[in-house]
């Protein structure tokens, strides 16, 4: 693993992805190099333009961009961090990871990526309550992830329960905690 300041934010596509830009900017705030990956999906919610801005760097988002990073996107950028955090973390995310498949940047990354791994997910609180979605929790967690949320509270879907991405301090915080502890 990297001796670095850098922090890998993975955003996948959810209506939380705004949370994402808000977290971008409190991960610069607080000193960190932060390298933001886009999923196609998060891209539908929150524009590449808003996290190069709060990022100061341009948004990672191909697989196969030889230009800028000829090993591999993915081999690089896990290379080179010290963090990796996926917010949102949907229940596709987390479906797609739990059980290897890599058919983005994000979660190949991930595969490649051997440091102190956080997902903050955010769904609809049916789907968070599946069995299905429970188990690929329980499943990355026995991976090493750490889960962060997600809350209760109101969610775009207009209904009350648990579903909502943690708030952007909260995950910072267990970054935090994570790092301290050398994990």
């Amino acid at each position: 693993m990297a001796d670095r300041n850098l922090i890998l934010l993975g955003v996948s596509g959810g209506v939380a992805a705004y949370k994402a830009a808000a977290l971008t900017s409190k991960l610069a705030q607080a000193g960190r190099d932060v390298q933001v990956i886009l999923t196609p999906a998060a891209e539908r919610f929150v524009g590449e333009a808003t996290f190069a801005a709060l990022s100061g760097r341009p948004v990672a988002r191909a697989v196969f961009e030889p230009e800028r990073f000829p090993l591999g996107a993915h081999i690089e950028l896990a290379r080179a961090a010290k963090a990796l955090i996926v917010a949102p973390a949907t229940a596709d995310f987390l479906a797609r990871t739990a059980h290897g498949l890599a058919d983005d940047l994000l979660s190949t990354t991930y595969l490649c990526f051997d440091g102190p791994t956080l997902f903050a997910p955010a769904m609809n609180v049916e789907m968070w309550n599946k069995p299905v979605v429970q188990r690929n929790v329980a499943t990355l967690r026995g991976d090493g992830v750490t889960i962060v949320g997600p809350e209760e509270g109101w969610l775009s879907c207009r209904d009350r329960g648990a579903g909502r991405m943690s708030e952007p301090d909260a995950i910072l915080q267990s970054l935090e905690r994570l790092l301290s502890e050398g994990r």
